[in-house]
């Protein structure tokens, strides 16, 4: 069996003027990098103006496990599903994070024979919309430090900094760290630490801004830390944001790509759903709108994190309303939901995949009767799943009034995505009535409370000191009406990624949290989850090999 990224090496790519004029996308606003990539230029979006948006379909999944669901690779698969039927589409992803990509997961573009090319590229370094955004976010650290050493007109407290360096690049040793060490020369010894690139508020940011006007306004707004007043100090009174700006203006400007069978998908932005908001950039959902018919969109994790912040994020700050929802499963994972280990997965067990499926149907439930969307339950099949345990997918999900589609789209492509097509297109014309999981007039902490109620199902939460005290203070600085971004482990509805299913009977901790008032949310850490990641025992990097070609294996 080929691997995936033998299967996308053997893809003939049609040259990325091609993929442009399927998407009606004229070449004057093709910025090339290459022969299969490019950026487009936003203005397109303003001579797009009057035309009127398509259908955009929003695809998210249950809890993640060690057996895998396969989100992007059904999100791929139902585009092409959709062009095969005949339908304008367009495809609309993030972007890969180094950091999975030599970490644990290794590639993130789909898989199989519903891909994203050039595969390796889209992995590796794309475009350099990554290296933009830690170059903008580190340039604002050196700025602050600069700042203190040349004087502190500002009187910031070096001891309050909350800016943070960033790599896209999981590395635990960058946590916590001291800067500046080495004598008066080097500036004032202070505690820093890195987060990962995509938990950056810069990357936060680029992904919600609507143009370059509104960029610059959300970097000035930015929160680096506070003063010996306790006033909040920004980027804005440090001068920072013109030249952030300029370092981010080619990286606001949406990746245009194709799948395997030239479906043009943009790629564009990568914060992780599980310390971020989890969604690609507003700019680029805006531009596939405007030139498809239908968009087919993913967010990462299961719904309760990426599709939560899809909704009460990014499409309350831009005004974007999903005609449909696809909530990806898979047999094999329900049944770890179930308490069966990943070696046992391959037998029938009907009995753990009942006590899994509540998983399921508590994240199609939060779709329909949270959100007020209709849904479409998309089972990502494999060859081990029996009929019996099918049938009893889709009796419980019927019971739901949510239909069940065999999606085969890793094995066929376009072809195994077109029976989910067909129910996406007839859930476009079911009238829905869209709503927030919570209004913008709550406090932050009855926002927190209604996500954990509402979505995760707990019986309450617990703040920790200091989460009350920051939470207090952000309510005081006029910072209430702002959404919350759940930092939270993505293996478990609950903050404890060891209670698996649709756990009841537990509370959320929030032990901290932070303002991001460039992004325009409030970052709420529960439970243990940190904006650094580690590498695992067994790295995907020791897997990840190139020729003397320059062909890459071990990507996936």
């Amino acid at each position: 069996m080929l691997t995936d990224i033998a299967i996308a090496q053997a893809c003939e790519k049609q040259h990325i003027r091609e993929v442009a004029k399927t998407a009606g996308i004229d070449e004057k606003y093709l910025e090339q990098y290459g022969n299969y990539k490019a950026k487009v230029d936003y203005s397109l979006l303003q001579d797009r103006a009057d035309r009127p948006d398509g259908k955009l379909i929003l695809v998210t999944a249950i809890t993640p496990t060690p057996a895998g669901e396969g989100k992007t690779t059904t999100t791929i698969g139902l585009a092409d599903g959709l062009r095969k039927i005949g339908k304008n589409v367009m495809v609309a992803l993030r972007e890969p994070s180094l950091g999975p990509v030599f970490g644990i997961k290794g590639g993130a573009a789909g898989g199989g024979y519903a891909q994203v090319v050039p595969m390796e590229d889209i992995n590796l370094h794309f475009t350099g919309d990554f290296h933009a955004i830690g170059a903008a976010n580190n340039l604002l650290a050196a700025m602050i430090d600069n700042h203190i050493h040349q004087g502190n007109a500002l009187r910031i407290d070096a001891r309050r900094i909350t800016w943070k360096r960033a790599v896209d690049m999981n590395d635990r040793a960058l946590r916590e760290i001291v800067v500046s060490l080495g004598g008066k020369a080097n500036g004032f010894p202070r505690q820093d630490g890195f987060d990962i690139t995509v938990a950056s508020e810069i990357m936060a940011i680029l992904c919600l801004a609507s143009d370059i006007t509104d960029l610059k306004a959300r970097l000035a707004r930015i929160v680096i830390g506070y003063d010996l007043d306790d006033r909040p100090v920004t980027a804005g009174e440090l001068h920072a944001q013109g030249a952030m700006a300029a370092l981010l203006k080619d990286a606001l400007k949406p990746n245009l790509v194709q799948t395997l069978e030239h479906t043009p998908a943009f790629v564009h932005g990568g914060p992780f759903a599980n310390i971020a908001h989890g969604c690609n950039s507003v700019t680029a959902t805006r531009m596939a709108l405007k030139t498809g018919d239908y968009v087919v969109t993913e967010a990462g994790f299961g719904a309760d994190l990426g599709a939560e912040k899809f909704l009460d994020i990014k499409c309350r700050m831009a005004g974007l309303t999903p005609s449909a929802v696809v909530i990806v499963a898979t047999v094999r994972a329900l049944k770890m939901h179930g308490g069966l280990a990943k070696t046992q997965l391959k037998n029938e067990d009907l009995a753990a995949l009942e006590k899994g499926l509540p998983n399921l149907l508590q994240h199609v439930e939060n779709i329909t009767q949270v959100y007020g969307l209709p849904a479409v339950v998309a089972i990502n099949r494999f060859p081990d799943d029996t009929e019996a345990e099918l049938a009893l997918v889709e009796e419980k999900c019927k019971a739901l009034g949510v239909n069940v589609v065999l999606s085969e789209v890793w094995m066929k492509g376009g072809e195994g995505g077109m029976a989910l097509a067909e129910e996406v297109v007839r859930l476009c014309e079911v009238p829905s009535e869209f709503r927030f999981c919570y209004e913008d007039e709550l406090s932050l902490k009855e926002k927190i409370e209604a996500v954990a109620k509402r979505i995760y199902h707990a019986d309450g939460v617990d703040f920790l000191a200091p989460a009350v005290k920051e939470l207090d203070k952000l309510e005081s600085l006029g910072y209430g009406r702002l959404p919350v971004c759940m930092a939270k482990t993505q293996y478990s509805f609950s903050d404890d990624a060891a209670k698996l299913g649709a756990p009841r009977n537990f509370r959320v901790t929030v032990r901290q949290v932070r303002i991001s008032a460039g992004a325009g949310f409030v970052v709420v850490l529960t439970g243990d989850i940190m904006t650094m990641p580690g590498l695992p025992k067994k790295p995907a990097a020791e897997n990840i090999d190139v020729d003397e070609n320059g062909v890459i294996t071990g990507l996936f």
